[in-house]
């Protein structure tokens, strides 16, 4: 058996309940446990993330030359523009509007909190030959 087993990432704010169902309704979760203060939910592919409540809390700035190394969630997509509109439909904001060039498209947002993720296209694979 490892040490060290996977965790859950948690995020800090003001408002965990409404964080948790920002990101629960995105990845197609759950909500699997809540106290006054935490919230944690577990996305459709397993990801476990929690929301912890901090009434000091305020939204990171991104990018921030000063301090560039800020954590941030990144998640692939299979289609940039529908992954854009659920996120902006449940009240993301987009903080990076142009694609990169080449296979690695990727778009910065923030999340109704102000935490920034990114959402990276998926490369297209070719299916095998012979």
């Amino acid at each position: 058996m490892p040490l060290f087993t996977t965790g859950v990432v948690v995020l800090d704010c003001s408002e965990p309940e409404k964080l948790a169902a920002f990101y629960v309704e995105l990845l197609e979760g759950e909500q699997t446990d809540a106290s006054a203060n935490l919230i944690e939910i577990r996305a459709a592919d397993g990801l476990r993330l929690a929301f912890r409540r901090d009434v000091n809390a305020t939204p990171p700035s991104w990018p921030r030359p000063e301090n560039s190394l800020q954590a941030h969630l990144e998640f692939l997509v299979e289609d940039l523009d529908e992954a854009e509109r659920r996120v902006v439909g449940l009240g993301g904001r987009p903080i990076e509007t142009r694609d990169p060039a080449g296979p690695y498209e990727e778009r910065g947002y923030s999340d109704p909190a102000g935490h920034s993720f990114t959402l990276r296209l998926v490369p297209p694979t070719a299916p095998k030959q012979g």
